[in-house]
């Protein structure tokens, strides 16, 4: 398996950790609406050029 294959299985695998958890919390409706809606921000980011994607904070501030 090639290292570019092996780097996509793990974002796949991120992506159905990540669904799986969004699905358990607030059900399949919600976490199909949040990847589709992640779907279409990197559409239009793409169709943008990407020259306004939104910088997203890495650490929690109280």
């Amino acid at each position: 398996m090639s290292d570019t294959t092996q780097d996509k299985d793990h974002y796949f695998a991120q992506l159905a950790r990540i669904a799986d958890e969004m699905t358990a919390a607030y059900g399949r409706d919600f976490a199909m609406g949040a990847l589709v809606l992640a779907a279409r921000f990197i559409a239009e980011s793409e169709a943008r050029g990407a020259a306004t994607t939104p910088e997203i904070p890495t650490t929690v501030t109280t």
